[in-house]
């Protein structure tokens, strides 16, 4: 578990401060399958450095995640811009809530030299929801973007963005920017919405990914959902058919782990095996790629899965051609 307080300002504050008058909820031992090493390599202490050094901010931190060991061991780091500071308040979320400062001009330059430095083929960019600003941060994405193509042209680069929830015209300049993967999470089922997402829409933030195939038919679309939040199996199904109604290509699914006593509680563990079942399903369902594991996050071995993506869909492009009846000839 993470501490609720941040220490690093002038004067500690809660992280969350609309949780802490909360009553503490139920924690479950974790299983063997959760356990992870902790971070302790050289790579690992020099990915830190360059991100201290340039003054970043990173989910892999924000966020507690736990595969954080891992990745910076492999250099790879999920850059969140826009602050550390969240305008929203998810029961899941380790991202402090309150009201973010302006956007630094310069953060375009400081992730695209970061990028450079850690010498990343693949990129994630995230952020915090910014509900204060006109067009949700869609501009200050495409900054970003644009500056790490002037920088490392052949850097690939995924978006991981808010919903732009009441932000007319946001989406269209984002995916103007051409990322080369466009990923929004639903986060959970429906039904779970208001307790566990309340300042989002679930069907927003569906239509948000078909949109996305509306403005660019090429564009890679992502999407992850946390599993042991109390959704059935029947609700995750219906989510792969929404899904794929809208035309995502990639699902991911991991184990929702809690924060914090204060955040909301798990309420069951999934085991490995009812991971390997969704992912044969949502495979059947038409997905290019699924990854569900414990341990999947949004952005965890990234680079990897969007080599894996691009191929799945030449494979299925070849198969789709070769499927095609023959034209009879005049």
């Amino acid at each position: 578990m993470v501490t609720v307080i941040d220490k690093g300002g002038p004067t500690p504050r809660p992280r969350h401060p609309e949780k802490v008058n909360r009553p503490d909820t139920p924690r479950l031992e974790k299983p063997d399958w959760i356990r992870v090493k902790a971070p302790n390599s050289g790579q690992y202490a020099e990915t830190r450095a360059i991100v201290r050094e340039h003054g970043l901010h990173t989910v892999c931190e924000e966020a507690g995640c736990p595969n954080i060991g891992e990745c910076w061991t492999s250099r790879h780091a999920t850059m969140m811009i826009m602050g550390d500071t969240c305008t929203r308040a998810c029961a899941f979320c380790n991202v402090k809530t309150g009201l973010p400062g302006p956007l630094d001009p310069d953060e375009p330059r400081k992730v695209a030299d970061a990028v450079a430095r850690l010498g990343l083929r693949h990129v994630v960019i995230t952020s915090v929801d910014r509900d204060d600003l006109k067009d949700g941060g869609a501009r200050h994405f495409a900054e970003v973007i644009g500056a790490i193509r002037a920088a490392t042209p052949e850097t690939t680069i995924e978006v991981l963005t808010p919903d732009f929830l009441r932000k007319d015209g946001a989406l269209e300049i984002v995916v103007e920017a051409k990322p080369d993967v466009f990923n929004h999470n639903l986060e959970t089922v429906p039904s779970l919405y208001l307790r566990i997402r309340p300042g989002a829409r679930y069907f927003h933030s569906l239509r948000l990914l078909q949109r996305v195939k509306e403005l660019d038919a090429d564009m890679f679309t992502k999407s992850g959902i946390m599993v042991g939040l109390g959704e059935t199996r029947d609700e995750v199904q219906q989510l792969m058919d929404d899904l794929r109604s809208a035309d995502v290509d990639f699902l991911t699914i991991g184990q929702y782990l809690q924060p914090t006593l204060k955040h909301a509680e798990v309420k069951r563990f999934v085991h490995p095996d009812e991971f390997m079942s969704y992912e044969r399903i949502a495979l059947a369902k038409g997905f290019l790629l699924v990854s569900s594991s414990p341990l999947t996050r949004s952005s965890h071995h990234a680079g990897e899965d969007f080599a894996r993506l691009r191929q799945a869909r030449l494979l299925h492009n070849a198969r789709s051609e070769a499927a095609e009846p023959a034209r009879p000839v005049a």
